[in-house]
């Protein structure tokens, strides 16, 4: 039997729409949705009342047809305290670092008769926190993690609203549960291979949270003088994440960062008694591929044997094979499409006038951080996670003290998320 029957999705973002449709149309779930008070999610909530609850999903591409439609919402909820129950399923569709801001509002009666939590974009350890904050109020509910959210999802007219688009839909993603094979685990892939997700089920939890890209790249790409210069200080003209240097911050030092970060992971992956990945498999496969001629299919089996320097030129040559979209149609003077151009977007003040830092890379600060502190809990060294940190902190310091005087959100603040930490490490240390 499923818990998927009542189902409480925790956050008033696009993936939080797409996945209601999901949740409603394909299981045919009772749906509610709650999150915080604030601007934007104010904005939601009142284009979803003028909507009399009803969610819409548009796509992009016709091949992901499945993933559009429409539900009412069953219940709504404004701020995490005024939720009421049952709910047997709670899907965490916030940022990683804002699971125990919501764990920590709902009623604990609620929380209490959650017998399943599902973990949509988690970074490593996520399920490790949730599972140490259920232990006094739901200890024997299941959790769920997901690699990542299943595709791009944006709202359609660029403000927040009950209409999304999703102009993507991800290949593949890795899925695990604290309960190994699960009837929820089932129906939840299942819920997913509707829309053309393949989904790969791993032994564990956090065995799924190490497959998630972004864990290996978005440390180096946006912890660098480039991108901390395009975020913090917004001088010049625009920079793009994945471009070359000078249009981006790609260096073949930079490339280095990576390949070092991904060894550090690994280590720290290993001593944990998990299965690493190989990053340029994974590259390739699991996020975008590149043209065979580019990158041979020898060269990424033999990956993880090659010399650090070949593997450095490997990614690099990655990178730069998709400046362009190398599989989209060329326009009649010989163009492909611009697949690089994703600008590195600048500080902005939030709904209540306070400066804030854009999601990457504050998410990004958070699961850099946690790894970290993973990594010193297991005595495993990382000199590259250390270096992109400081450098980070460094430019963080430096904003705020540039906006002195000015309303700054705790984005702008050095931390070290000991809570978090200590509650992970200490289920990793019962779970060794």
């Amino acid at each position: 039997m499923s818990d998927l029957d009542r189902v409480l999705v925790a956050g008033t973002g696009p993936t939080s729409v797409q996945l209601a449709v999901m949740l409603k149309g394909v299981l045919g779930a009772v749906v509610g949705i709650a999150g915080r008070e604030s601007g934007r999610s104010g904005a939601f909530f009142s284009a979803l009342a003028a909507s009399g609850r009803v969610l819409r999903v548009d796509v992009q591409n016709e091949q992901h047809r499945a993933a559009a439609g429409t539900c009412e919402v069953d219940e709504v909820f404004r701020g995490y305290g005024s939720v009421a129950g049952p709910w047997s399923t709670l899907v965490l569709s916030v940022t990683a670092d804002a699971y125990t801001h919501v764990l920590d509002r709902l009623d604990r009666r609620v929380l209490g008769g959650v017998r399943c939590v599902v973990l949509v974009s988690p970074t490593f350890g996520s399920s490790s926190l949730v599972r140490n904050r259920l232990r006094a109020v739901a200890p024997d509910a299941e959790v769920i993690s997901l690699s990542s959210y299943l595709g791009g999802t944006r709202w359609h007219d660029g403000a927040p609203s009950h209409h999304v688009l999703t102009a993507a839909v991800k290949k593949r993603l890795y899925v695990g549960s604290s309960r190994g094979r699960s009837a929820n685990l089932d129906l939840l892939c299942e819920a997913h291979r509707r829309l053309g997700v393949d989904m790969v089920v791993m032994g564990s939890p956090v065995e799924a949270e190490t497959r998630n890209i972004s864990l290996y790249v978005h440390p180096a790409l946006f912890m660098n003088e480039i991108s901390l210069d395009a975020v913090f200080a917004a001088s010049g003209p625009v920079k793009y994440v994945y471009k070359l240097v000078p249009e981006g911050p790609i260096t073949p030092a930079l490339v280095n960062d990576i390949v070092s970060q991904w060894r550090e992971v690994g280590e720290v992956v290993a001593k944990l008694g998990l299965e690493g990945v190989n990053l340029l498999r994974f590259m390739v496969e699991d996020s975008y591929p590149v043209r065979e001629e580019s990158i041979s299919r020898d060269d990424v089996e033999r990956f993880e044997e090659l010399p650090p320097i070949h593997q450095d030129y490997l990614v690099y040559v990655r990178y730069a094979s998709l400046l362009v979209d190398p599989f989209s149609e060329p326009d009649a003077d010989g163009r492909y499409f611009d697949f690089s151009a994703v600008p590195l977007r600048p500080v902005f003040r939030d709904g209540e006038g306070r400066w804030d830092v854009p999601r990457m890379p504050k998410e990004d600060y958070y699961r850099t951080k946690v790894i970290q502190g993973v990594a010193r809990h297991l005595g495993v060294g990382c000199p590259t996670i250390d270096k992109l940190l400081a450098r980070y902190e460094r430019a963080l310091t430096g904003a705020a003290r540039a906006r002195a005087g000015q309303p700054l959100s705790e984005a702008f603040e050095v931390k070290d998320f000991r809570e978090d930490l200590d509650m992970i490490c200490e289920e990793i240390a019962v779970a060794r």
